[in-house]
């Protein structure tokens, strides 16, 4: 079963700001999960940000799942991202 992705007009800001070799590896990385996101993802236990988190390479896609969809809340740079 493939997931929907869906991006919040926060996301879909942060993606644009992203340099194009790395929104590139974002999403290629993004499609493969699509299949099975539960298997790459990691809980986010007391998160405001989100449920969970994707790591691709030095940034993180934080997302929540809904019925059979990934809605991406943030992605960022892992030094910038838990910040707010």
């Amino acid at each position: 079963m493939s997931y929907r992705l869906t991006f919040t007009r926060r996301a879909a800001r942060d993606v644009e700001a992203l340099d194009p070799q790395v929104r590139q590896r974002i999403h290629e990385t993004l499609e493969r999960y699509r299949q099975d996101p539960l298997r790459y993802a990691r809980g986010m236990a007391g998160s405001a940000l989100g449920d969970y988190r994707f790591r691709v390479g030095d940034y993180r896609v934080i997302f929540d799942l809904l019925a059979e969809e990934i809605v991406v809340l943030r992605i960022g740079h892992r030094r910038d991202i838990y910040r707010g």
